[in-house]
């Protein structure tokens, strides 16, 4: 990862004209940009189109960066603001099979491998019917690791919203996943 200092200078000669150095960005950024879009958006498609405006609108907006925050965060930023203008509130996740899950160990059987794959496959499902402020926050948190201060600054909205979402995003998956379980004791 870049650091804040090396962000600064690159951002800093990207605008006194060595436009070049935005590939710089690019190489470093792509690949998280790729997976966050592609958890919002669910297809390969339309998630190459979403990084591909991304670094337009990043291209276009560096002027505008502060140096408040890092350079990350802003660019998550303009990837939710991408898909929700671009998809509106049908954006959704619809997949998670690129997200890193705990691997199965070697010392389970494959019984016990079984049922995990049926709890991740549970809970993927579940992640993909919450509201698509609370998946996205809840992502954010999980899975890209942002601090609630970061994720409020990516969404754009007010850490006490920031916490509300998660808090109301693991309440309704909690609901979600003992309503399967208890269906499946019927």
């Amino acid at each position: 990862m870049i650091t804040r200092e090396a962000e600064q200078e690159l951002i800093q000669s990207i605008l006194a004209g060595e436009k070049d150095k935005f590939a710089i960005i690019v190489k470093e950024y792509q690949e998280h940009v790729q997976n966050l879009a592609y958890r919002m958006v669910g297809n390969k498609l339309d998630s190459d189109e979403v990084v591909q405006q991304v670094f337009v609108s990043l291209y276009l907006s560096l002027p505008r960066f502060k140096f408040e925050s890092r350079l990350n965060t802003f660019i998550y930023r303009i990837t939710v603001n991408v898909v929700s203008k671009m998809y509106g509130k049908a954006a959704r996740i619809a997949s998670y099979d690129d997200l890193q899950y705990e691997t199965p160990s070697d010392d389970l059987n494959e019984e016990e491998r079984m049922v995990r794959e049926e709890q991740k496959a549970k809970l993927r499902k579940a992640i993909g019917l919450l509201n698509p402020e609370q998946r996205t926050a809840l992502i954010l948190y999980t899975y890209d690791e942002f601090s609630y201060n970061e994720i409020a600054e990516a969404m754009d909205c007010s850490l006490s919203k920031v916490e509300t979402l998660i808090f109301r995003a693991k309440k309704n998956l909690k609901k979600m996943l003992d309503t399967n379980t208890n269906k499946g004791k019927d």
